[in-house]
């Protein structure tokens, strides 16, 4: 019969020091996390794009079917995560609604990467 030989080692033996660097805290990566979730589909990403290149950076819902050759409702729950998430502005003039990028949305989630 083989013994197994338990090793305990105090804090002064540990075999890493910490960094000192600060850490996500689990409400913070939560948040960071739904951002990166409503980034995650192919058909937000498109209708971000579609959104920056449009005429005057903005554009009526009514012109965001077509190119995704997807119906309202489904475009209209994509471009719903994409306001939760903070990255689009939603404002409704008469029976269209316009959505736009807020400004910095863009940069501020590339700088999340690079503070990982």
């Amino acid at each position: 019969m083989t013994t197994l030989q338990i090793v305990e080692s105090t804090a002064a033996e540990a075999c890493c020091t910490p960094s000192g660097m600060q850490v996500l805290g689990a409400d913070e990566a939560q948040g960071k996390a739904q951002l990166f979730k409503a980034l995650a589909d192919p058909n937000r990403l498109r209708l971000l794009s579609i959104v920056k290149a449009s005429d005057g950076g903005e554009a009526c819902v009514c012109d965001l079917t077509e190119p995704l050759d997807l119906g309202q409702p489904t475009v209209s729950h994509h471009l719903k995560i994409l306001v939760d998430a903070g990255l689009l502005h939603r404002e409704k003039r008469g029976t269209w609604a316009y959505y736009s990028l807020v400004p910095g949305a863009l940069e501020r989630t590339a700088d999340l990467l690079s503070a990982l």
